[in-house]
């Protein structure tokens, strides 16, 4: 039995997928609240609690050999960051604590490429220690995430991995994530810019496909980058667009403007005393992102991901066939 956490998610949602159509028995954790239309239709058993309920995580883990952990609060626009690390980090420890408890055979950790280091000599590989403090409290908390799995690998024999994944794109993100709203919005063509800077990127599928191979062939206490390349995102638009057939964005913002709105947003928030989704420190963050190397994850993974490019164009379906943000 397989137990996905976090399965109503982006991510988590096609590795509930993947598991299923393979063939295996696939448990999911959920909230009464959460959405589930990335996984409704599926054959999985569905049980319910948080990330606090102990009895409901053994009860989820009970008989499993595999969790895939797909949970994360990636809200780094929050005014007060105490709900970062109580899901991130205190949640987590709740996690790992049933996990440790557990006879599994390997727990597959969803980090962030916020984790590694940044460089501007080289690309990036995970034996580089962190290096920048740049990220705000999201990057902190997810770098306390990681390290508190590591210290549960190395102090109470978890046998977990953890893949530090980039940008993803791909169809079903029907939330949408924020990278996926802006998607949508040049898809529909209701988006005519494009931002000065450039990130590493992956698709959807093959970041699911890594997490299943990870379970199969990741080495404890190791983490593996998962990305397929470095692209701008003039190129990532200019590919969205294309696929839908709208005009391409044509209009730059400069860093200079991202970072101008981004400080009038934080301002705006302190002012009206509400979280606003356009923050410096999702600026800062974008600005510093380095090229990466993953080549560990096809040596050791066998991971062979498919060119990107073919899972931008299919985020850009996705959007136009389930119209604007928020509307699918």
């Amino acid at each position: 039995m397989k137990l996905v956490m976090g399965a109503s998610g982006f991510l988590g949602s096609h590795v509930t997928r993947q598991l299923v159509e393979r063939g295996d028995d696939v448990r999911v954790l959920l909230r009464r609240t959460s959405s589930t239309r990335g996984i409704d239709g599926l054959d999985v058993e569905r049980h319910y609690g948080d990330l606090f309920d102990d009895e409901a995580l053994r009860r989820a883990m009970a008989d499993c050999d595999v969790v895939y952990y797909c949970v994360v609060d990636a809200r780094m626009w929050l005014r007060d960051p105490a709900a970062l690390f109580r899901t991130n980090v205190d949640g987590l420890r709740h996690v790992l604590d049933a996990a440790a408890a557990a006879s599994l055979k390997r727990f597959v950790f969803t980090s962030t490429t916020g984790t590694l280091a940044i460089s501007d000599t080289r690309p990036v590989t995970e034996d580089d220690p962190h290096n920048w403090n740049e990220g705000g409290a999201y990057i902190e908390s997810r770098v306390a995430a990681e390290n508190l799995v590591m210290d549960y690998v190395r102090d109470k024999g978890l046998p977990a991995v953890a893949l530090c994944i980039s940008t993803t794109y791909g169809p079903g993100d029907w939330q949408p994530t924020p990278h996926g709203g802006l998607i949508a919005r040049v898809a529909t063509g209701g988006f005519p810019f494009y931002l000065d800077f450039s990130s590493e990127v992956v698709g959807i599928e093959d970041a699911a496909g890594a997490m299943l191979l990870a379970a199969e062939r990741g080495t404890v206490g190791e983490r593996y980058i998962i990305s397929d390349k470095y692209m701008s995102t003039r190129e990532v638009h200019e590919i969205a667009a294309k696929a839908a057939g709208v005009r391409a964005p044509r209009i730059k913002l400069p860093l200079r403007l991202l970072y101008a709105a981004a400080h009038a947003n934080d301002a705006a928030a302190r002012l009206l005393r509400r979280d606003l989704p356009f923050a410096v420190a999702g600026v800062k963050m974008a600005e510093l992102m380095s090229p990466l190397d993953h080549s560990k994850a096809e040596r050791e993974l066998g991971w062979k991901p498919e060119p990107v490019e073919d899972s931008i164009r299919q985020a850009a379906r996705f959007f136009v066939e389930h119209a604007a943000p928020g509307t699918a």
